[in-house]
Parts: structure tokens; sequence; C-alpha cells
């Protein structure tokens, strides 16, 4: 219905560089793998070499939306070769733009994540608590679930206990509920064996 509009194209390179990683997502015992301890060797390099030509096609047009923001963000998960070589400086950078064009609490939850992996986890917690503050996430499982990682981060397992128990509380998905219950059930063991 409109060709050339870029964000078109950012939408669809979103979707592949996205949908890049569906194979790494489950591990073979049906078990959620994070992004972070995800094996890159089997995301799907066409899909992201398609993802970043549609991205940056869009991105020289000038007229820059949310879609290719999303896309620019998602590239540089694909573009890191680890995951510690992640450029999260710029992810959180990317954020702010994105907030920008389309602000709402859960990029403000996903900023706050990115602010955490890149200039420390006591700066990333300040904002996810800020991002939760009004109540407009609290039942969002994502976010006690992220706050619950940053605490179990800090060694802070009785705080990430209760935060894992509420999103637990909160998941519907069973693959995501054995992931949240798995991280749970540790903090609970380095709980009691800190006491």
């Amino acid at each position: 219905l409109s060709p050339g509009e870029p964000e078109n194209d950012g939408l669809q390179a979103l979707m592949l560089l996205q949908h890049s990683r569906s194979d790494a997502r489950i591990d073979g015992n049906g078990q959620l793998v994070t992004l972070e301890e995800q094996d890159r060797s089997r995301w799907h390099a066409s899909m992201i070499e398609e993802g970043l030509r549609l991205l940056e096609a869009a991105l020289r047009k000038n007229q820059v939306g949310v879609y290719q923001v999303q896309a620019a963000i998602a590239a540089l998960h694909a573009e890191a070769t680890t995951a510690s070589a992640t450029d999260w400086s710029q992810i959180a950078a990317l954020y702010v733009e994105l907030m920008k064009l389309s602000p709402s609490p859960v990029m403000a939850l996903n900023h706050a994540v990115a602010v955490a992996m890149s200039d420390g986890i006591e700066q990333g917690l300040k904002l996810i608590e800020a991002a939760g503050t009004p109540g407009n996430l609290d039942k969002y499982y994502l976010f006690h679930s992220a706050r619950a990682d940053l605490l179990r981060r800090l060694k802070r397992f009785n705080e990430a206990r209760s935060s894992y128990q509420r999103a637990l509380d909160l998941t519907e998905n069973q693959v995501e509920r054995n992931y949240v219950a798995r991280r749970l059930s540790e903090c609970e063991q380095l709980s009691s064996a800190d006491t």
C-alpha cells in the first residue's frame, strides 16, 4: 500500500533479525535459553544479512521511525559475535531515541536493562525501579523478571526471590514459567547458603 516507505523495510528488517535467533531460543530439552546464553552459531546468517541490508536501505532515506530503531537494536545484537561483545552503550542510546518516538513504560524497562549491561547493574536497577514506580508495570511479568535478574547478579538473593515469585505468578507460557521457576529455585538455594 505504501511502496518505498522506510518503515516497511524497517519492520521487515526487524522481523528477519528477531526471527534469525528463533532456533537458539529453546534448547533440546525445551528449556528457554536467554539471549546472553544462546549458541550464536545456530542463528540464521542469511536472515541477518537480509535484515541488515533492509535496515541500511531504510536508514538511508532519513525518515527514521520506530521500526527502524527497533531493527537497529536487533542488528547490534545480531552483529555481536559473543554476548560480551554486544554494544550495550549503543543499544541504551537507541532506546533513548525510541522513547522519544514512542514513550512507554516497557521502553523505559528495556532502556534500564541496556543501561544495566553498559553502565552497571546498580544504575540499571535504579532505572527499573523508576520505570515501575507508578505501578504501571506491576502486572507485567518481564518487569519482575528483569528486576529479579539484576538483584540476582547483585547477590541480593532474598529480594530476587520475591521478584522471581511475582514473575512466576504472572507468567502463563510454560517454557517461560520453567525458566523463572528454575531461577527462583537457584536464588532459594543461594539464599539458604548465605544464612
